[in-house]
């Protein structure tokens, strides 16, 4: 089992205690970790589910996203095209790689690099839990692992 595996596992764990202090109606046992070590493809958002995903460097977050149970294009490829959408690991890439420590990349294989160099992450939340529990993981994440690019860049 890779460290970025158990530091996912850790995560729902200490999770699951949030949910509990929340007391959101969700069974964290029904979360599920979709791990896509490095190279990785990406695939799309299983029907049913919405996800907090985290791209990770070697052990550095690099970047943790949402998506909602209607959001497969954000899920599955946008962060690897520069210009696709608003935030993206690509986009965060190509305009401060070095940020990352990584070289300057070419914006037509930065998709590329991504999916050779990075692992990922998917935390698989039912549907029916509703946006505030991806919502409240996707905080609990970042707060725990406070990746490299966070948030928007200012215009």
């Amino acid at each position: 089992m890779t460290v970025i595996l158990q530091i996912a596992r850790q995560a729902l764990s200490d999770y699951a205690q949030v949910l509990a202090l929340s007391r959101q109606d969700c069974d964290p046992v029904k979360i599920k970790i979709d791990f896509a070590p490095k190279p990785h493809r990406p695939t799309g958002l299983p029907s049913g589910y919405q996800a907090v995903y985290c791209f990770f460097l070697a052990d550095k977050a690099l970047k943790i996203g949402m998506a909602g149970p209607n959001s497969d294009a954000r899920y599955r490829s946008q962060h690897y095209s520069p210009g696709s959408a608003l935030s993206t690991l690509a986009g965060s890439l190509l305009s401060n790689p070095g940020k990352a420590g990584v070289p300057a990349i070419k914006s037509n294989f930065v998709g590329d690099w991504i999916k050779a160099n990075t692992d990922r992450v998917n935390f698989l939340i039912p549907a029916p839990y509703g946006r505030a529990a991806a919502s409240q993981m996707e905080a609990f994440l970042h707060a725990r692992w406070s990746p490299i690019y966070e948030g928007r860049a200012a215009p």
